[in-house]
């Protein structure tokens, strides 16, 4: 347990980066009620360790523990997706009729699915870098890898993006899925 002052300043230092702390949870799990507790266990991890936390960037000390969290999570619930970076065979589509194409047709949830066929170290750099607004030294604290590799595994991330759309636009041109 935290003492008073210490429970204080994890209020005011860590909670306040809840919502980052889902949004990367979900976007790395893509199931909501899964990253709700993955959220939680991270949280509680947190707290329990925040004794251990001697200042420096809260939110990427808790982004941290979030991504870590979820990659344990990954590991025991869906291992086959820590192995695949990206295999057309086990991501590829499913044809859709004209009326899934008409459904899809919105640019948000075209940019969404292609997130979502990302691998997740690409999911994490890009949520991270495009929706968290981390810079590249942030990421290399939370996910633990050189600012180089940061740099390179999100351009990596950022031409895959790009691929799986214009593979999704030029699909959805030809009527093909």
């Amino acid at each position: 347990m935290l003492d008073p002052q210490d429970r204080i300043r994890f209020e005011q230092l860590v909670l306040p980066h809840l919502n980052s702390a889902a949004n990367l949870a979900r976007w790395m799990l893509r199931n909501r009620d899964d990253s709700d507790d993955v959220v939680q266990e991270a949280t509680l991890r947190a707290y329990r360790f925040f004794g251990q936390f001697h200042g420096g960037d809260a939110r990427a000390w808790l982004l941290q523990i979030v991504r870590n969290t979820c990659y344990t999570w990954l590991g025991k619930n869906r291992p086959s997706e820590l192995m695949t970076e990206f295999d057309e065979e086990v991501h590829q589509r499913p044809a859709a009729n004209p009326e899934i194409l008409a459904t899809q047709s919105d640019e948000r949830q075209q940019l969404m699915r292609a997130l979502e066929s990302l691998s997740p170290r690409f999911r994490e750099v890009l949520v991270l870098r495009e929706l968290e607004g981390c810079s590249y030294k942030e990421i290399g604290e939370i996910t633990g890898i050189p600012i180089g590799t940061v740099m390179s595994t999100l351009s990596r991330a950022r031409e895959r993006l790009r691929q799986v759309l214009i593979g999704a636009n030029g699909a959805a041109a030809k009527g093909v899925s």
